[in-house]
């Protein structure tokens, strides 16, 4: 009798459980990418800058990641939406940065009034490049050679309440953040994309404040065109920085590419106003075969050193798909730096050389 009594109490709180998460649902997702790349004029010192480098890269086209998604379904129109996603270093299995979760949120999406989230996410700079007018039509941008994101300042914020609407063609988001503690953060922004058919524009504002009330001012606008299997971007970007707002200035420089062999000297990291321009283009020569080519040129003035600094950036890609889901990847790059700014071994010039595979889960 008690076991027949144990198994309809099961069977209950199994029926109801189904029933209270009939609407819900949790989905985990990722991206796992290794790859080798060869770079040139990277040593270590001045002595030995013309030394090459080779190594295993974790990642060549996305950085890897595991993610989980929630949605529950309300009722109304209205869900609850979560998302908690890490990065790794997918060649040694590290963290990619001192916080766990690089993207930490939850909020609310309803189908009338849009969506409100709170926590670490996406800044609007990042969000309006990234779905509007990126680098490769296939890729948003390539992870281990990405001039164009440290015009995102940083691309992510901490204590930020993000609220998004949509009207048709029109995507509107705005950002708040508290700038908490001892976090750089308070922000303020503001971002406008339309997209319809084959055109794609957009624009977006940002405002960064350190915890002494210095800020970091950002803004982007740019547009995107598909013509078949032909894609063209085209887009500017400009940061002005505060004097002493140091901290953040080499923070937001550090994205200029992500290689370990690529860090700037100190007037890389020194700046008050840096421009950039990027335009390129991807083909769509069959279903699996993607190539991109992709230029960048930047300028920028200093704060405690006079003059103009230059650079100029070239990247092209050639992207073959086994599946929907697993890809390989060829990619060249080529940096020439000019004025005060070189990399930290005195170089001025580095070839870049990738390959790897990917696959998205």
């Amino acid at each position: 009798m008690m076991k027949k009594k144990t198994a309809v109490v099961l069977g209950l709180l199994a029926a109801f459980s189904s029933s209270g998460w009939a609407q819900s649902s949790v989905s985990l997702y990722g991206i796992l990418d290794v790859g080798v790349r060869y770079t040139t004029n990277s040593g270590t010192t001045a002595a030995s800058k013309g030394d090459s480098l080779s190594q295993v890269i974790p990642g060549g086209m996305s950085n890897s990641r595991l993610g989980i998604n929630v949605t529950e379904d309300m009722g109304g129109g209205l869900k609850a939406i979560a998302n908690l996603e890490h990065r790794l270093n997918s060649d040694t299995g590290t963290q990619t940065a001192a916080e766990f979760w690089r993207q930490s949120w939850v909020g609310l999406e309803s189908k009338d009034y849009g969506r409100l989230t709170v926590g670490r996410q996406y800044n609007v700079l990042f969000d309006v490049y990234t779905s509007t007018y990126s680098s490769f039509k296939y890729s948003p941008y390539i992870e281990i050679f990405r001039p164009e994101t440290v015009m995102a300042m940083a691309g992510r914020q901490s204590n930020m309440v993000k609220y998004l609407a949509e009207a048709g063609p029109f995507r509107g988001e705005l950002q708040i953040g508290a700038g908490e503690g001892a976090s750089p953060d308070k922000t303020l922004g503001g971002m406008l994309r339309y997209a319809k058919d084959e055109l794609a524009l957009g624009a977006g504002v940002l405002e960064v404040k350190d915890t002494a009330g210095r800020k970091v001012r950002g803004l982007t606008v740019g547009g995107a065109y598909t013509a078949g299997p032909l894609y063209f971007n085209l887009s500017f970007g400009q940061n002005k920085f505060d004097f002493g707002t140091d901290a953040l200035q080499a923070a937001y420089t550090a994205n200029y590419t992500v290689s370990p062999s690529s860090r700037l000297n100190a007037a890389g990291l020194d700046v008050k106003k840096r421009d950039m321009m990027a335009a390129g283009f991807t083909y769509q020569m069959s279903k699996e075969l993607n190539l991109g080519l992709q230029a960048w040129y930047a300028k920028q003035s200093h704060h405690r050193r006079s003059g103009e600094s230059k650079a100029g950036f070239v990247a092209a890609v050639a992207d073959y798909a086994f599946s929907k889901r697993t890809d390989v990847y060829f990619e060249a790059d080529y940096s020439k730096l000019g004025g005060a700014v070189a990399f930290d071994n005195t170089a001025k010039t580095r070839v870049g050389l990738s390959s790897g595979i990917r696959h998205r889960f």
